[in-house]
């Protein structure tokens, strides 16, 4: 029997994608993942943004950068890559990092650089979940 499709976040399985180059890697999601067949995805690159990157977080339709450069576009072109893999695996499932401007979903930093949470989601999970697609995160 085949496996289960699932989109996850690149730096939760280890890839430095991360804005800071680094990753959110832990044991717990290999063992969350065991069941799946997982597509790795990172939507910043996919939409052409560089590892390392200047961090951006997300004030109400539009994603900022810390030196205030918007990189709206780039994070759209990143959601709309990811979107069609989804289609294109047909994916009901997404395993995210919580807090991204990207891939952050029931909540998301305010834009303030602060660390400060507030209710919303990254531009990707808004858009998979506008698509019918489960966002799943582990904390």
């Amino acid at each position: 029997m085949e496996k289960e499709k699932i989109l996850v976040s690149g730096c939760l399985l280890g890839l430095n994608c991360r804005f800071d180059g680094k990753n959110n890697y832990t044991k717990e999601i290999d063992e969350f993942l065991k069941d799946y067949s997982v597509i790795p995805i990172c939507p910043e690159i996919m939409g052409g943004l560089p590892t390392p990157r200047i961090g951006a977080e997300r004030v109400a339709d539009r994603v900022i950068t810390a030196d205030g450069r918007d990189v709206t576009e780039q994070f759209r072109k990143g959601a709309e890559e990811v979107l069609f893999l989804a289609k294109k695996y047909n994916v009901k499932k997404a395993l995210l990092k919580l807090r991204s401007p990207s891939c952050g979903s029931d909540g998301i930093y305010d834009g303030t650089f602060t660390h400060t949470v507030t209710e919303g989601d990254g531009v990707t999970a808004e858009l998979l979940k506008k698509n019918g697609i489960e966002i799943i995160t582990i904390k």
